[in-house]
């Protein structure tokens, strides 16, 4: 039998010591635009059309759904510690709404306050229906399949 000194006990201990804490470091990710404050600042009501925009900030992140009348630029930075969610700790939500001529008509920006924490009520959707038994369902069509007037396919033909 072999005998493992205290130094090994001890570089073993160090090494699991670390791996463990190194699960515990924040995750820091950026998702979306790369906002430049100089440039979304250069952006003017009345100055500036598509193109310009275009060609200062790029393509946006998203335009509007139905109408191509809505630029959209995200940028979010988020933190997560371990295996929890990550929560955002900085954004910002650029909209410019073009006119009919393709001119701007309104730049606004917003930042953490427009996002929104949807709780679900519980695990389970809420169905119109019968509210049947686990046995109910397993054992509720026999008798049923080939019946006339039930739906199942027999009966005389027509």
């Amino acid at each position: 039998m072999a005998i493992i000194s205290g130094k090994t006990v001890g570089t073993i201990i160090l090494i699991s010591t670390l791996v463990a804490v190194s699960g515990c470091s924040r995750l820091r990710t950026h998702q979306g635009y790369i906002a430049d404050p100089v440039l979304l600042g250069s952006v003017s009501v009345g100055v500036d059309n598509r193109e310009s925009v275009q060609a200062t900030l790029g393509r946006p992140t998203f335009a509007s759904q139905f109408d191509d009348s809505q630029w959209y630029y995200l940028a979010r930075d988020t933190e997560q510690l371990a295996f929890s969610r990550p929560k955002a700790k900085n954004q910002l939500l650029m909209k410019i709404s073009f006119d009919e001529a393709g001119n701007v008509a309104n730049v606004a920006q917003s930042g953490v306050e427009t996002i929104v924490k949807i709780n679900p009520d519980g695990d389970k959707t809420p169905t119109l229906g019968r509210d049947r038994s686990f046995f109910q369902d397993i054992f509720g069509n026999i008798g049923q399949v080939g019946a006339p007037g039930l739906g199942g396919g027999g009966g005389a033909p027509r």
